[in-house]
């Protein structure tokens, strides 16, 4: 797992608080008509042992919408991360094996072999299989990539593609519309998720996972499934970004944003947050273990529901929490500051309840802290009340939000914020 970070230290230690404007503001949102207190570290709690065999670690919480969630600065050890250093060496590391060993389960090996062929297109559409090899076999996937027309791209989209829908036609894009991409001077690079992991439980192992499973015996219950291996594969199309090859049609490597829509959502956040070389990750309505607050588990979809209806998604291990969120050792604000000091885009769709836009946009400003030991804390927004207003960018340094109206989906709308956000600078 790549560990190469960036920036520079900045962080007082009194308070944790959120930059909205030039204004340090508490943490705590509460609807609009009620204020919230300014926010004071709870003292961290023993562990007890929880329902369904689950047990709950020694945390440090801070207060959020009413509710107490991980501070992601708080160290397993005691004592709270101060420093750039001490996040990327010791803090950072812990929140990576503990989302592993409890929501996502253990990520694929490096593949021990990989390799790139051209599988067709001309001019400013390109289709390339990519191989990978692991010590069961092989698997294959694709990855479509569209550019401009003219001029090197601005920045590149990787869409992790769940739905299939983006075909060698750049029209056929539907939610990942090609042409309004290129035209406006970015590429496009859809990888083909179907092809990587199905998104079947009766088939899900068939594409990248048997390759480095024995076929004929059960997974591990720890072992990632479909959107552990979607995010693996976000960071093998990734490897092919850097080559030679790809610098052939102008895309730079540096400018790439590893986006999501729902289930693809959760795996973009994912992907992002363990591979750093992605510098900007985009969540559109990823929800339910993807942007939005576990400890909102009463609040659109359930850890249990999403366990039942797609048990092919997450390890057993994550079923522990099924109705018991609160035992969980992480919360998804910490997934997200572990894309810090990479850009963080979180989306989301006011009239999107299974997705829970309110947990969205609290676990948003829950990831600031660790924005801030970067210096890039201001989150952009110009108040923490919920809800802010619709159709708006609200743009920090390192942090990126909008909510729009209207129900599930990733619509011309964030796209045109998307493209309209100069997301690949400060």
């Amino acid at each position: 797992m790549d560990r190469r970070m960036r920036g520079q230290p900045r962080r007082g230690r009194a308070r944790i608080g959120v930059a909205v404007g030039a204004v340090a503001v508490a943490l705590s949102v509460l609807p609009a008509q009620e204020a919230g207190p300014a926010v004071a570290r709870v003292a961290a709690v023993g562990a007890d042992r929880a329902p369904n065999g689950a047990t709950s670690a020694v945390l440090a919480a801070i207060p959020l919408g009413g509710l107490e969630v991980p501070d992601p600065l708080a160290l397993d050890s005691g004592g709270r991360v101060t420093s750039v250093r001490q996040w990327e060496r010791q803090r950072r590391p812990e929140l990576l094996n503990a989302f592993q060993e409890n929501v996502y389960g253990t990520t694929l090996p490096a593949p021990t072999g990989t390799t790139y062929r051209d599988a067709g297109g001309n001019g400013s559409a390109k289709k390339v299989t990519i191989t990978v090899t692991g010590p069961q076999g092989r698997a294959s996937f694709t990855l479509r990539i569209f550019t401009p027309s003219s001029g090197k791209p601005k920045g590149t989209f990787l869409l992790i593609d769940h739905r299939g829908s983006v075909g060698d036609d750049p029209s056929s894009g539907g939610y990942a519309p090609a042409s309004k991409i290129t035209g406006a001077g970015y590429a496009l690079a859809a990888l083909n998720a179907e092809e990587v992991a199905p998104d079947d439980a009766g088939s899900y192992r068939d594409g990248v996972i048997n390759a480095f499973y024995p076929a004929g015996q059960d997974l591990p219950a720890d072992a990632g499934r479909t959107i552990s291996a979607w995010a693996w594969g976000a960071s093998r199309a990734m490897d092919y970004l850097q080559t030679a090859d790809a610098a052939s049609t102008g895309i730079d490597p540096s400018k790439v944003a590893v986006i999501g829509h729902s289930r693809g959502g959760k795996a973009a956040l994912w992907a992002g947050a363990q591979d750093p070389r992605f510098p900007v990750v985009i969540s559109n309505n990823s929800g339910s273990t993807g942007a939005k607050l576990a400890r909102r588990d009463s609040a659109g979809e359930s850890i249990s529901a999403i366990n039942s209806q797609f048990p092919h998604w997450f390890p057993e291990t994550y079923k522990r929490f099924d109705g018991n969120a609160d035992a969980l050792p992480v919360d998804q604000n910490e997934l997200l500051a572990l894309i810090a000091p990479g850009r963080v885009v979180v989306a989301s769709a006011a009239d999107d309840g299974n997705a829970d836009p309110q947990g969205e946009f609290l676990s948003y400003l829950g990831a600031a802290p660790v924005y801030e030991l970067y210096g890039l804390g201001n989150t952009g927004l110009s108040s923490t009340s919920w809800p802010p207003a619709t159709g708006k960018s609200f743009r920090g340094p390192g942090m990126s939000y909008h909510l729009r109206s209207g129900g599930h989906g990733l619509e011309d709308a964030d796209w045109d914020i998307y493209l309209g956000s100069n997301l690949f600078t400060r």
